[in-house]
């Protein structure tokens, strides 16, 4: 494994860094304070984009485009550190045509839709004229569990009709949202395989029946774009809207989440990385009782622990990511499990100790820390709960353990032979002769 960047990369880092510092970085503040005011800053970004596309800065997270498809073909671990560079401005992935859940969607629907799906949602959507959300999560379910999603999606003649209320739907606030991709039980029978009852359909925002209720503050941090509540009563929509087949509603829900939580993760160093250099800023200029606060050892430790930490978990998702590219997603499901926690708790560590350098600024909106912070802590639900992923993670070290039960045996000390070991027995002049 080598996880050293190609020349190909090294370029393509180059030039999004580039266009980040000269193109994103100076519109910040205008797009912050759009969202303040309840405005999606639908202006910036689709300049932006429009500039990104030109420079082919554009669809980098998808490694299977087509010829004709828009975009840059890159493997996962090509694209890892160029998330990495994107996730340093939480807003910033929109505007290469790259983020969620966009990303996860154009991945199902480039493996299971149909001809007549690809080109009325796949197609506008690689090229940026749409955005999409993705409807999974329930408020009344265990949702860690998707076999518990009750959600209703039943074949009725030509159509099917689905009934149920969904929420932290990312998107659906959007001004460009056009469709969901709802995810819902479509073999009511309790005798029925739990793994084969749920389907995923194609839902346009503009169906009958579809109701956005509100958006869900994080931790009273807004998103621009919303994680919404979204009610679907007696929604309709005809049987070609079905995304792969009956039942499948679960293969390909897990069949999303692999690369997607590669790109999460990366986000996520960008942002540890922005929080460290903005701790070390501070603690160079901030004076406390006649000495910088970079000159204290607890302050050095955090600084030290910080860059250890950031560098263990990217070679960690590096490696995923060089997994999946190897033997594809499912051959990566504990790898993918491990980095998604800790790529959360790292996030909340480096924050925190940000946050408590800059003092109480460090609270306020100042500074990015606080909404880094409280998005690190709701990365651990994101994609599945922490607990989630450790019982995996576990449960396959359990696995491997009963396959090979007993071969630790030779490293254990027999009781009878343990006092020898402990303290062997002297031997006399006589016994020695």
């Amino acid at each position: 494994m080598d996880f050293a960047y190609s020349q190909k990369v090294e370029a393509l880092r180059a030039r999004l860094t580039e266009f980040m510092d000269t193109q994103v970085l100076p519109a910040n503040v205008a797009w912050h304070r759009a969202a303040e005011e309840g405005r999606y800053p639908l202006e910036i970004i689709e300049r932006l984009k429009g500039r990104a596309f030109a420079e082919g800065l554009w669809n980098l997270f998808l490694p299977h485009l087509r010829e004709d498809e828009p975009g840059t073909r890159l493997t996962n671990l090509e694209y890892a550190p160029l998330a990495e560079i994107m996730g340093r401005i939480p807003w910033a992935s929109e505007v290469f045509n790259c983020s969620a859940p966009d990303t996860g969607n154009m991945e199902l629907l480039h493996m299971f839709a149909s001809p007549a799906q690809r080109a009325r949602w796949l197609v506008p959507l690689l090229e940026g004229r749409i955005r999409s959300c993705f409807a999974i999560t329930e408020p009344d379910t265990a949702s860690s569990d998707p076999t518990n999603i009750q959600t209703t999606i039943l074949r009725e003649g030509d159509d099917y009709v689905i009934n149920g209320r969904k929420w932290f739907t990312t998107g659906a606030k959007h001004p460009n949202a056009r469709f969901v991709i709802v995810m819902g039980l479509s073999d009511p029978r309790p005798e029925a395989d739990a793994h084969a009852r749920h389907s995923m359909v194609i839902v346009p925002l503009d169906t009958p029946g579809v109701a956005v209720l509100r958006d869900l503050p994080i931790m009273h941090h807004h998103s621009a774009e919303g994680h919404c509540e979204v009610l679907f009563r007696d929604v309709r929509v005809p049987a070609q809207n079905l995304l792969g087949e009956e039942g499948k509603g679960f293969a390909l829900a897990q069949t999303r989440l692999g690369p997607g939580r590669v790109h999460h993760c990366m986000r996520s160093i960008g942002q540890c990385e922005l929080a460290l250099e903005l701790l070390i800023e501070r603690a160079l200029e901030r004076r406390t009782f006649g000495r910088h606060l970079a000159d204290y050892a607890n302050i050095q430790d955090w600084i030290a622990k910080s860059r250890i930490e950031i560098d263990q978990v990217r070679l960690q998702v590096l490696r995923a990511a060089w997994m999946m590219d190897q033997a594809g997603n499912a051959a990566a499901r504990i790898e993918v499990s491990a980095i998604k926690v800790a790529a959360a708790r790292l996030q909340t560590e480096v924050v925190d100790r940000a946050i408590q350098v800059f003092g109480a600024m460090g609270l306020t909106p100042d500074t990015p820390l606080s909404a880094l912070w409280t998005w690190g802590r709701a990365l651990r639900f994101v994609d599945g709960p922490d607990e989630v992923h450790l019982r995996t993670i576990a449960r396959d070290e359990v696995r491997k353990a009963k396959a090979r039960r007993g071969a630790t045996a030779a490293y254990l000390v027999p009781p009878r032979n343990r006092e020898a070991v402990i303290a062997p027995r002297r031997t006399t002049a006589a016994s020695s002769d």
